[in-house]
């Protein structure tokens, strides 16, 4: 099978796809050297064909394949949608909707935290696949047979893959679950790269409000120097050297160059010089604008109570086979542990009702944990 490399075969083939109720996607691309993900080829099927398009050839024109991705009437299946939506999301300025992932899919039915697409299709359909060329260059040309085989794989498998995770989500009544986490994974605010936001995904010791306000000055300028040259964060500066830049605040080139995380010399640079000026920036701030860091409030015992709220998820977990993570996350259990009108994920919708109100009736002594034939269980009191 040939890849699609002109525009006349790449509008007929989405045509057709868009007959379909629903198709599978997925994405080569190439990130190790840029910001943006440099889109290499994109695989589709339907339940009659599949397709591989060529990303990277010559006058290739993606329009009908980003409407086919905004089509409304049209499924569109992933296997850890994120990054493939944010390719699209940067190529076309859309998210493609409606979608599917299978993986959180796989993690609503109990298949395990994040489990690999290679594992759920053995799981599912007993075959293996072809790991070979999971780190091909997909950027060299022509393609060979090998490579257009692993990538149609790919999305054959996932029509399979997507068939019976969808049967049992309503068999067992939880396809609501699913959808409840694709507004999210659907939602532009995901996939903004906003450079005075970069601070936000930061994790350092920064606390102080002085500290925070240098924090979001050095991280925005990363975000920014990232983007225009096109070439990754790490590229520019560590995280660490962030953090050691926001807690130390260097205004001239002799402090910066006392820093340890920063490379010898880069006081004398373009970049050294930026820092400096984004470090004087920061100091400037109004200390009352800038946002606090997020510290979780600690009731009493709150670490004991984290711990028992960890084995309470652990059991609802087992019991209705879905990933603890889906239900909630430490950070969740922290903030329960602390307030019992915790604003988190887990304290809403269906996780309130698997989790969320025994976790309260835990915390509240109207439930107890014990041990019943090696089982944990609970105990109404």
């Amino acid at each position: 099978m040939e890849p699609i490399t002109n525009n006349k075969t790449l509008a007929d083939a989405c045509a057709r796809l868009a007959q379909h109720k629903f198709i599978t996607v997925d994405t080569e691309f190439l990130r190790e050297t840029t910001y943006y993900p440099k889109l290499c080829i994109m695989q589709m099927a339907s339940t009659d064909e599949a397709v591989v398009v060529d990303a990277l050839a010559p006058d290739i024109d993606l329009a009908p394949v980003f409407a086919l991705m905004a089509n409304e009437k049209v499924l569109k299946v992933f296997h850890a949608a994120r990054q493939d939506i944010e390719i699209i999301w940067h190529k076309a300025s859309l998210i493609p909707h409606p979608i599917f992932d299978t993986q959180v899919a796989a993690m609503v039915l109990g298949h395990g935290d994040s489990i690999s697409y290679d594992q759920l299709v053995q799981r599912i359909t007993g075959d293996t696949l072809d790991k070979s060329h999971r780190f091909t260059d997909w950027t060299r040309r022509p393609l060979t047979p090998e490579q257009i085989s692993y990538a149609i794989s790919d999305v054959t498998h996932l029509r399979d893959v997507y068939l019976a995770l969808d049967a049992d989500l309503h068999k067992r009544k939880r396809a609501d679950w699913v959808s409840e986490e694709m507004e999210i994974l659907t939602s532009p605010d995901t996939y903004r790269a906003e450079p005075e936001r970069a601070w936000e995904r930061l994790k350092t010791r920064v606390r102080k409000p002085r500290e925070i306000a240098v924090l979001m000055e050095i991280a925005a300028w990363r975000e920014r120097e990232a983007q225009t040259r096109d070439v990754p964060r790490g590229r520019i500066l560590k995280d660490d050297a962030l953090g050691e830049i926001a807690t130390h605040a260097p205004t001239t080139p002799e402090k910066l160059a006392n820093l340890r995380s920063l490379p010898k010399g880069f006081e004398r640079s373009k970049w050294g010089q930026d820092v400096i000026v984004a470090v004087k920036s920061g100091l400037e701030r109004d200390p009352k604008t800038v946002p606090r860091a997020e510290r979780t409030r600690h009731a009493p015992n709150g670490a004991a109570t984290v711990e028992l709220l960890k084995v309470l998820l652990r059991m609802m977990a087992e019991r209705h086979a879905v990933a603890a993570k889906v239900i909630a996350t430490v950070d969740d259990l922290e903030h329960i542990a602390a307030d019992d009108h915790a604003d988190v994920r887990a304290m809403r919708g269906w996780r309130r009702d698997l989790f969320g109100e025994r976790a309260l009736a835990l915390k509240a002594g109207r439930l107890a944990l014990a041990i019943d034939k090696g089982h944990v269980t609970a105990v109404d009191r």
